[in-house]
């Protein structure tokens, strides 16, 4: 009999990597799908046919409860939210209604409904606000300083809780950036490559940007969608650090990108103050000591790769003639 996942944010970067993968694993795969953010259906075009999609919204516990009441799923990945750290400045309220609180809502629906159902949220690295302690571990201070950060903290806590005092099997994955091909717009990673793929063709002429010398922990998305299913494979729920266990800095993603176009980043790339955080986030860096040991996962695809597989999508929708 086949595995059901319900997947929230099955449009986005991640939520289109992890059907891919569930569907391979002969997963039926049922996703959400919300009128008022999604984000579009390219990343799931092509296996659009093989999903189950319901409309709903983390914001209405109703329709949360209908399509898991539906399905039945025995696996939940709630990776639908907002995501860009500046919008949640915006719209405080909103990130911590739908980033804490819709988790609220499914936790309540299967420990009042589905207690074998197994859970597995989406946490950030942005928890860590600036740690007192480099790389960070599972037991690092949580300490964020923006409302996105916080209302991943604030998940993170309602995960720890509802799994001690109900015994669901529900566990946080601290995923540190990752980026692919399918990364937002709005990314850094992704501005680069778009640009540095626009002025290969004589599209644009120069990329604007902050503080070059921030640094990430940078992995690929595809990567580490197999750490999210490997969480819910595990005898015991645990909470995971998800990262490459690398830093690199903003010029780095420049300089791998238009070097790989055979172009010199120094010649097109603009400095703008205004793009500079006003809480710059100290560089956080992620052990994954304990994700190699337990989950037997680690990386497969380093930094430069990931860049130039990036570069390589956004030159071939261009010369497609398709607007990014």
């Amino acid at each position: 009999m086949k595995k059901t996942a319900f997947i929230t944010g099955i449009t986005g970067q991640d939520g289109s990597y992890l059907a891919e993968f569930l569907l391979k694993k002969n997963y039926q795969v049922v996703g959400l799908i919300s009128g008022k953010y999604d984000i579009g259906f390219n990343n799931i075009k092509n296996i659009q046919k093989d999903l189950k999609l319901e409309p709903g919204d983390l914001l209405e516990k109703s329709s949360l409860q209908r399509i898991i009441n539906k399905h039945k799923p025995q696996e939940i990945y709630n990776l639908a939210g907002l995501t860009f750290v500046p919008a949640s400045w915006e719209k405080p309220s909103l990130t911590l209604d739908i980033n804490t609180l819709g988790l609220a809502r499914i936790l309540e629906i299967i420990r009042d409904n589905y207690p074998k159902t197994k859970i597995y949220q989406a946490t950030s690295a942005k928890i860590f606000g600036h740690p007192p302690e480099s790389p960070q571990t599972e037991t690092t201070i949580i300490s964020p300083i923006e409302p996105y950060g916080i209302s991943k903290a604030a998940s993170y806590y309602l995960i720890q809780s509802f799994r001690q005092q109900f015994n669901l099997f529900a566990v946080s994955g601290i995923l540190y950036n990752h980026e692919s091909p399918r990364r937002g717009h709005d990314f850094v990673s992704r501005k680069i490559t778009i640009h540095a793929a626009k002025i290969k063709l004589g599209l644009a002429k120069k990329l604007t940007l902050g503080n070059l010398d921030s640094q990430q922990d940078w992995g690929y998305a595809p990567d580490y969608i197999e750490a999210m299913w490997l969480m819910l494979q595990q005898k015991n729920p645990q909470d995971y650090i998800i990262a490459s266990g690398q830093l690199h800095s903003v010029r780095q993603v420049c300089q791998t990108a238009f070097s790989y176009l055979n172009l010199d980043y120094k010649k097109f790339v603009r400095i703008d103050k205004k793009f500079f955080r006003k809480t710059e986030a100290k560089a956080t860096l992620g052990d994954v000591s304990k994700a190699k040991k337990v989950l037997n996962w680690q990386p497969k695809t380093n930094f430069k790769k990931m860049i130039e597989i990036m570069v390589d999508h956004d030159l071939n929708l261009l010369k497609k003639g398709e607007k990014i």
